[in-house]
C-alpha cells in the first residue's frame, strides 16, 4: 500500500505545447490533468529506436490514453494528436495561459477532498503498482468529511460565497 498521509494534496497539471514524445508523454501521463494546444502530439517512439519502455509507462499510458491509442502508440511508434485525445488523456485544449488559469482555479479546491479522491483513484486503478487499501481510502474519505474544510464548504455554499479552504 501507499502512504497517502504524506502526499501533496493538490493535482499535478501538465501544460503541453507541441510534441511530447517519449519522456514527454511519460511526464504528461504522470500528471493528474493535462492541457495541450491543438498542435500538441503524444507518443512513445521506442519502436523506432529499438528500445522498450518500462512496465509503469505501458500501464500508465494504457490507463490514461486508453487501450486502443496506447496500442497504436507503442506498436507503431507513431504519435497521436492532442485533439484526438480530448476527453481522455487531454482534459482541455488551450494555451499555457489557459493551463495557468485552470491551475489557479484548482488551487482553490479542498485539499483533503483532492487527497481522498486521488487515493481512491489509485485504489481502483487496474495497475498492480497502484494498490491502495480499502481502509486507507476510507480513512482519507473520512478525514475530508470530518475536516474544517468540509464545514467551511457547506457554510460558504449556504452563504453563497466562494469557500476558503486551508487543508484543515
Amino acid at each position: 500500500t501507499r502512504d497517502w498521509s504524506s502526499d501533496v494534496c493538490s493535482s499535478d497539471l501538465a501544460a503541453v505545447d507541441g510534441p511530447a514524445l517519449g519522456a514527454g508523454t511519460q511526464l504528461a501521463a504522470a500528471c493528474d490533468l493535462r492541457v495541450a494546444t491543438a498542435e500538441s502530439r503524444f507518443g512513445v517512439p521506442a519502436a523506432k529506436l529499438g528500445l522498450a519502455v518500462d512496465r509503469w509507462t505501458v500501464e500508465r499510458v494504457v490507463q490514461e490514453v486508453g487501450w486502443s491509442a496506447a496500442r497504436y502508440m507503442l506498436l507503431t511508434g507513431e504519435s497521436v494528436t492532442a485533439e484526438s485525445l480530448v476527453g481522455g488523456f487531454v482534459h482541455r485544449l488551450g494555451t499555457l495561459a489557459d493551463a495557468l488559469a485552470w491551475a489557479s482555479e484548482l488551487a482553490h479546491l479542498a485539499p483533503l477532498t483532492i487527497k481522498a479522491h486521488k487515493s481512491m483513484l489509485e485504489g481502483v486503478s487496474s495497475a498492480p503498482a497502484r494498490v491502495v487499501s480499502d481502509s486507507d481510502m476510507e480513512s482519507a474519505r473520512l478525514a475530508a468529511w470530518n475536516s474544517n474544510d468540509a464545514t467551511e464548504g457547506r457554510r460558504a455554499f449556504a452563504e453563497k460565497r466562494p469557500p476558503r479552504f486551508d487543508g484543515g
